[in-house]
């Protein structure tokens, strides 16, 4: 990782191996007082463990010190055969939904573009929808993208996330190599075509342009699936509802608007009861909805002609073209639904209630892309509602759902036919089957290292026919297809802004972070009086001590006796298990009591806890990592060692297995053995009679005792006066607009006002 302004620090660390961790320790200056229950040998045994220097790399850009075992596969939850049934039956009504309904509007629009001279016309339309499923839901997405996913998770933020495991491409700067030991990592093992994808790795990330281009790529696929929660919703329920125009005398298309309106305000009202309830409620509308249409279908099949099934024969898609020239071009992606005779009033209702599914498929879609782009730094934080205990990708988020609505609500008074908005759809729908198959084509060659034939067979089928209906759908931007772009543009110029800010804000933070030096000549008070307690500083560096720390100690008359540097990190991974949440490590000598805990969460992590519930897990992981570092430092001396001022420490040391959570709470010192996870017995374990942490122990039980304060670093970037005129407009006006309207950080976790202090400084970029 490149970066300006590194400055080289005097904190004494070791690097054990690639699956060790790094243990603090440097000289003391001076004479230190002696303690006065202690005999002169055990103060001089004491004195070695707290100040002994062995041989160490002098840098704080290191990794964050992981406690030694708490990388334990997560248990997967086993789901009993009921559970997998009632979960199957919900994906009629959030998954199916949108195809399902298809029908309503498919057909009709097809044939407003061309008309029906000839038996001819109905079968190549019908044989164009046909092999058109065929082609891209079942032999692209079945066969293959689906293949592509992130631990179960997909879509364009998951192959993103997916990307930035394998190769360095993401903007923010923050990437550690403990990351890699995240069980659900799981980098993909060497292969022959490994040379290949190095060299695809190397490219892009050596190249700002490619990891910008592939940035903007998925921002875009984000922005069109946004807009297609707008867009969907407005269509399906407009065009369930245009049936009463036809068949009930008076219905014009003033009260079918009205009648619209109000069912997406019905729909998006219900929003907030949760994924999984209105699942369940939609399920058996949609199964009644297929059955329905199924039955009509081959009753009239039957009762009228069944030479229908001609249209499986591909060769009517050419007499198709070949009768209506241009005209078929612009209809391609069109199917019919005919509903007549004595069924409609009850086909009209279960197809009102299917539209609202279809609607509900992409709202969830929606608010599953605007998290995960949130949490990998690419839109505005918001409020996050997570409507089930059980399975925590079911989200809601009030914001966007009041806006998807009253543009879905603008949409239909505008348009009020289903015409052009289905030309919007259809360009919105094919940007984003491009920009997927772009991304599974990238997995191929750099993540599946698949043979490259057959890599590049995939874009150069499936591109080409989604680049054929791109031309067609792109005929129509001016009666319609203007929109998706016009929304597109908005939400992926709001997703950059943040994004570009963002990374500015934390290189900016990088450069101006404390040097060790600074810290080590205050002393262990600091420059200033420590008074009991823990502060928990929270900034967003996985490494070094933030320059709002230097803030805090001009700004305040004193500091707590216990230091923790708090840093949230979200990682390219679904769920990060929650015994591998915390990495540690000691900052300064350990008088100073100073530690920096990096918390990583996926993009798919629950972040629901309060702060009392974060509070006791972080205390609980530290002593664990207190206790774990006494112990392999004593097992590092020798007794020879013990007697002995100059010392060094054995470079092989055996990895311990210690979860980094026990069934058993913290609240006094334990001798350490079986019971709390470790695989030495207690009585081969020095660490249990260490003075020095039962020292540490008692000040941090001090501290706690005494409360926790919230030090909230609050850093603003504005444009240098040399700066562009484009980059003062999108720093000073933009993302400042937009940073001082998201979420804060504090209100995740409900943090009370009178534990926080905020303190702010400003960074030029």
């Amino acid at each position: 990782m490149e970066e300006e302004g590194i400055v080289e620090e005097a904190a004494a660390v070791r690097l054990m191996s690639s699956d060790s961790r790094w243990v603090d320790g440097s000289e003391l200056e001076g004479e230190e007082k002696s303690a006065a229950l202690l005999g002169f040998e055990e103060e001089a045994i004491l004195r070695r463990r707290l100040w002994k220097k062995p041989k160490r790399e002098d840098s704080l850009n290191v990794e964050a010190m992981i406690i030694a075992g708490s990388q334990g596969l997560r248990k997967k939850e086993n789901l009993s055969a009921w559970s997998t049934i009632a979960m199957a039956f919900q994906t009629l009504g959030v998954v199916y939904g949108d195809m399902g309904t298809s029908p309503l509007y498919v057909f009709s629009d097809v044939f407003s573009k061309v008309p029906i001279n000839s038996e001819l016309d109905v079968l190549g339309a019908l044989s164009l929808v046909l092999y058109t499923i065929a082609l891209i839901p079942f032999a692209k997405y079945v066969f293959v993208v689906l293949k592509a996913n992130d631990n179960g998770e997909g879509g364009t933020f998951a192959l993103y996330s997916l990307i930035c495991r394998y190769a360095k491409v993401s903007q923010l700067p923050n990437q550690q190599r403990a990351d890699e030991d995240i069980s659900s990592f799981r980098l993909k093992l060497p292969t022959t075509e490994l040379e290949r994808a190095l060299k695809i790795k190397d490219c892009l990330e050596k190249n700002s342009c490619f990891k910008t281009l592939l940035l903007l790529l998925v921002l875009m696929g984000t922005s069109m699936i946004i807009g297609d929660g707008i867009l969907t919703p407005s269509m399906s329920v407009l065009s369930a509802v245009s049936g009463l125009q036809g068949a009930i005398t008076g219905i014009n298309s003033d009260a079918v608007v009205i009648l619209a309106i109000v069912i997406l305000a019905v729909l998006f009202s219900i929003q907030s009861i949760g994924t999984g309830k209105v699942g369940f409620l939609f399920a058996p509308v949609l199964a009644l909805w297929f059955f329905g249409i199924g039955s009509i279908g081959l009753y009239n099949i039957i009762k009228h002609d069944i030479s229908v099934f001609r249209a499986l024969n591909p060769a009517y898609i050419y007499f198709f073209f070949k009768r209506n020239n241009l005209k078929a071009w612009t209809a391609l992606g069109g199917v019919v639904l005919c509903i007549t005779e004595a069924f409609f009033w009850p086909i009209f209702v279960i197809a009102t209630f299917a539209a609202m599914i279809a609607s509900q498929a992409m709202i969830s879609a929606t608010f599953s892309c605007i998290k995960q782009s949130m949490a990998l730094g690419c839109f505005p934080r918001m409020k996050i509602i997570h409507t089930s205990k059980r399975f925590m990708g079911q989200i809601y988020i009030p914001v966007m759902n009041w806006f998807l609505m009253v543009m879905c609500i603008i949409i239909v008074a505008t348009f009020r036919r289903t015409t052009g908005i289905a030309n919007a759809y259809g360009i919105a729908e094919v940007l984003v089957m491009l920009v997927s198959t772009t991304l599974v084509t990238l997995v191929m060659l750099l993540i599946w290292q698949t043979n490259l034939f057959l890599a590049l067979s995939f874009p150069a089928i499936f591109g080409t026919i989604e680049l054929i209906y791109l031309s067609a759908v792109l005929s129509k931007v001016l009666e319609g297809g203007w929109l998706p772009l016009a929304f597109a543009s908005c939400f992926l110029f709001v997703m950059y802004v943040w994004n570009y800010g963002s990374v500015l804000k934390y290189r900016s933070e990088m450069r101006e972070k404390i040097s060790m030096d600074f810290i080590t000549e205050l002393g262990s008070s600091l420059g200033t009086v420590r008074v009991p307690g823990i502060g928990l500083v929270y900034n967003e560096l996985v490494q070094g001590i933030p320059s709002i720390f230097g803030q805090l100690l001009v700004a305040l008359p004193a500091v707590h006796s216990v230091i923790v540097f708090v840093c949230i990190k979200y990682v390219p991974v679904p769920i990060v298990p929650l015994t591998e949440r915390f990495l540690f490590r000691r900052i300064c000598r350990k008088e100073f009591h100073m530690f920096r805990c990096v918390a990583r969460y996926g993009y798919k992590d629950v972040r629901k806890e309060d702060h009392h519930t974060f509070e006791q897990l972080l205390i609980e992981s530290l002593e664990k990592f207190l206790r774990k570092e006494a112990k392999e430092l004593a097992l590092e001396m020798s007794p020879e060692e013990t007697d002995a001022d100059n010392g060094s420490l054995s470079p092989d040391v055996p990895e311990l297995r210690v979860p980094l959570l026990s069934g058993k709470r913290m609240g006094g010192a334990k001798t350490a053995g079986v019971e709390d996870g470790s695989l030495i017995p207690s009585t081969s374990s020095p660490a249990a009679e260490d003075p020095s942490l039962d020292y540490e122990l008692s000040a941090l039980r001090e501290g706690r005792e005494s409360g926790f304060t919230y030090l909230l670093a609050q850093g603003d970037v504005r444009a240098r006066k040399d700066s562009w005129f484009t980059k003062k407009l999108v720093i000073n006006y933009f993302y400042s607009f937009l940073r001082r309207n998201c979420r804060a950080g504090a209100a995740n976790m409900s943090v009370p006002h009178m534990h926080i202090i905020r303190v702010g400084m400003t960074y030029m970029v």
